[in-house]
């Protein structure tokens, strides 16, 4: 342990600051830059376009082993030229694959999964802000994010290119391989996460056999972020692959993806952030019940369950949900849950909070929710009557009073 000067002894502010100052160096440098030792200036190569087609084959790979070089970003000064040398290389390799043909031969393959790995793939660096709130901090961008946006870009025409061949690239993009690249799901930069969405979708439709492992590790994420963590950062961008999975499922389903649907998706809703992710969390549970209405019962009363006690934007949230099921629900599976659903909103009717209370009352002004209860008006109304009656002498707000009138006429 390093000694600690008079001035510091005397001066406890200093000795915290300078111990935070010293943190947060460390932690930005853990995930942004690896130190390779004393670093080589990069050299330009000659034009891929520019070289005979014989040669043309040696000089990619060579620019590949070119673009493992990683720099400092977080210092702006150094490395300038051989940053803008690796910039320019990255961007002709993005051209050369999208634009030409027969230029993925099997000797390629580990080049250039290997250049991919040494860009991407590292320990993200703890959040600079430990009380970091998605909806109201802005995220920490990657420093190095003008050379790994290239790396990204490249990896996605890699993976869409006609020449591409599963069967050999099986070897290098494996189970490791979808394990490194979900962790980084956790990046604050949402730039980012958008292309670790797309090229995880292109990598579950190309590799048949990384499938259930896929679905398996997501599954992973999402319990230990329900039970253990509370802290993801990818979860809406999982979720939105998935609604295009659970979209692709064959019937009958699965008992492992009922399983999951009731264990992780209903159990998300519990979450702190649920308003990050909820939209696309709603999209995969409505999925579920297009393909399988007999799933909308537990699915319901799943809900009900978990229903909000205290946080009034939840609950707006939960009801928007159910709007959406049974805009979808089957009249064989509204009676057998109505009673419950009913109770629930009935309270929701009642609320205090206008918003709440407001979004409750919008369903009246579904015409398939309207049919259902109308249909069933002999069981609902007694469930509604009371709070419709008491909200028009007690609540506050002029249009729930609009709206309670409406549901009565």
């Amino acid at each position: 342990m390093s000694a600690i000067s008079a001035s510091e002894k005397v001066d406890g502010f200093t000795r915290k600051s300078m111990r935070k100052a010293q943190k947060q160096r460390k932690s930005q440098g853990s995930s942004q830059y690896r130190t390779q030792g004393a670093s080589l200036e990069l050299s330009p190569l000659p034009q891929l376009k520019d070289a005979p087609s014989a040669e043309q084959q040696e000089l990619f790979a060579q620019k590949l082993q070119q673009c493992c070089m990683l720099f400092d970003f977080l210092d702006s000064v150094i490395d300038l030229k051989s940053k803008e040398v690796k910039r320019a290389t990255l961007n002709e390799l993005v051209d050369y694959v999208s634009t030409n043909r027969g230029v993925l031969v099997e000797s390629a393959y580990p080049e250039i999964t290997n250049m991919i790995t040494t860009n991407i793939f590292r320990t993200l660096a703890p959040s600079e802000n430990p009380d970091f709130d998605p909806e109201e901090d802005e995220p920490t961008l990657e420093a190095s994010w003008p050379h790994m946006q290239l790396v990204y870009e490249f990896l996605l025409r890699f993976l869409e290119n006609p020449d591409f061949q599963p069967s050999i690239a099986k070897r290098y993009i494996d189970q490791k391989f979808v394990l490194q690249l979900l962790e980084l799901f956790d990046s604050e930069d949402p730039r980012e996460r958008d292309f670790l969405k797309t090229i995880l979708h292109r990598i579950y439709g190309k590799f048949l056999g990384l499938r259930a492992f896929i679905r398996k590790q997501i599954n992973n994420i999402f319990l230990r972020f329900i039970y253990e963590t509370d802290h993801f950062n990818g979860v809406a961008e999982l979720l939105e692959i998935l609604g295009s999975i659970i979209n692709g499922f064959a019937l009958p389903l699965k008992a492992e993806h009922k399983q999951f649907l009731m264990k992780v998706l209903i159990p998300l809703h519990t979450a702190k952030g649920l308003a990050l992710f909820h939209a696309q969390l709603a999209y995969c549970v409505v999925q579920f019940l297009e393909k399988d209405p007999t799933l909308t019962e537990p699915v319901i009363r799943g809900l009900l369950k978990f229903w909000p006690k205290t946080c009034s934007q939840k609950e707006v949230m939960f009801l928007g949900e159910i709007e959406e099921i049974l805009d979808v629900i089957e009249p064989t599976q509204f009676k057998k849950i109505q009673e419950p659903l009913f109770k629930q909103i009935s309270r929701c009717v009642a609320n205090p909070h206008f918003q709440v209370a407001e979004r409750a009352l919008y369903f009246w002004n579904n015409e398939y929710i309207l049919s259902l209860i109308e249909e069933n008006i002999d069981k609902i109304l007694p469930m509604m009557f009371g709070s419709l009656y008491r909200i028009s002498k007690e609540h506050w707000n002029p249009y729930v009073l609009s709206l309670q009138s409406y549901c009565l006429t």
